[in-house]
């Protein structure tokens, strides 16, 4: 049996692309390529495809609301999702996993890279860019497991909003998320995670993450 595959994105040189390498693969059929948000939940619901490939750029809605979307869908089974992503930032990894993605692609993705991305979500499992899978690899191998009372002072650098910043980015939200529970611009949320950046001396939202929990800032009051 095929897998049967929705392609969404706002661009049709992407979406026509995207057709014409997964048609040459002989176990994938494309049956839709959309590009807005609302045909591509209409195509869902419809079509009943197995993995949808999704831009984060849609008409209507962005990417990452369609998977949110897909999420709450009364299907059995859901459709599983792969972001194809023209780039591979901390913000875009983590915000596309938050929302529940079963793998990312960036503009560098092959057809082989393409191709084993379908099956694998099809199968159950999420596969992302080699590219990101090396930066995550190499954050979790140079990670400093730094006793909690050494990074005291550096806590005590922060201000009291850059503290909820913190934390929220801990516990999974997104930048958008952010700034609505703070009632914040989402330009302000970046800059207060820039600025976090800077104080702790760390390079990607990972390892803010884990500097949260290692600095004793996530255990339960």
């Amino acid at each position: 049996m095929s897998i049967r595959v929705l392609l969404c994105d706002d661009l049709p040189i992407i979406r026509d692309g995207l057709r014409t390498l997964l048609e040459l693969e002989p176990d994938i059929e494309v049956v839709d390529a959309v590009d807005s948000g609302v045909q591509a939940m209409i195509s869902v619901r419809s079509q009943r495809p197995h993995v949808v490939i999704t831009g984060l750029t849609l008409h209507g809605m962005t990417g990452l609301e369609l998977i949110r979307r897909i999420q709450r869908e009364d299907l059995d089974p859901k459709p599983r999702v792969v972001v194809f992503a023209m780039s591979d930032t901390d913000e875009t990894v983590t915000d596309v996993l938050h929302a529940g993605a079963n793998g990312l692609l960036v503009k560098s993705a092959t057809r082989a890279d393409l191709s084993s991305a379908v099956r694998a979500a099809a199968d159950g499992y999420t596969m992302l860019a080699p590219c990101v899978t090396h930066r995550l690899v190499d954050w979790f191998r140079r990670r400093e497991a730094v006793p909690h009372e050494l990074l005291r002072p550096q806590v005590a650098t922060l201000t009291s909003r850059e503290r909820q910043v913190l934390t929220l980015v801990a516990r999974g939200m997104s930048t958008e998320d952010v700034a609505e529970q703070l009632s914040i611009g989402v330009t302000t949320v970046r800059t207060h995670v820039y600025r976090l950046r800077t104080k702790l001396d760390v390079r990607d939202r990972a390892q803010l993450v884990s500097f949260a929990y290692r600095a004793g800032l996530m255990q339960p009051a």
